[in-house]
């Protein structure tokens, strides 16, 4: 299993008038890690190939304690099942060695045009396979 880290910086913009970090962002900063992933993988597209879309189906998240404005954070996004219509990663943010996030994500493959599942390329069946270990 590979893991894939993304560092990103706490801006004005990702935080509530307190200047924590809004609770929905963690969301945005975990969907930028998984898409990095998938990039590093050779899928520079993930959310539509030829007739096919990435959606997510169920997200579960644990918050451990807040980023605030101006911290450097990771995000991290790690592959934990895969099978041809789906695949689940785990992810979590830190701050240096601080947990202040963990959960994971359903992907499900689906037509693009009537979102029913379908089995996801080939190729990329295969890559995400072989980074299960």
């Amino acid at each position: 299993m590979i893991e894939f880290v993304l560092p990103i910086r706490i801006y004005v913009e990702d935080t509530d008038a307190g200047g924590i970090v809004f609770y929905a962002n963690y969301l945005k900063f975990m969907e930028r890690a998984r898409t990095e992933l998938m990039r590093s993988l050779g899928f520079d597209k993930p959310a539509l190939f030829d007739g096919l879309q990435f959606v997510v189906t169920d997200v579960a998240l644990k918050y451990h304690s807040p980023a605030v404005l101006d911290d450097e954070i990771t995000v991290t996004a790690v592959l934990s099942k895969a099978s041809r219509a789906r695949f689940e990663m785990t992810q979590q943010v830190f701050r240096g060695e601080e947990l202040l996030v963990e959960g994971s994500v359903n992907v499900a493959c689906v037509n693009a045009h009537n979102k029913r599942p379908k089995g996801m390329p080939k190729n990329m069946f295969a890559t995400l396979n072989s980074q299960l270990g």
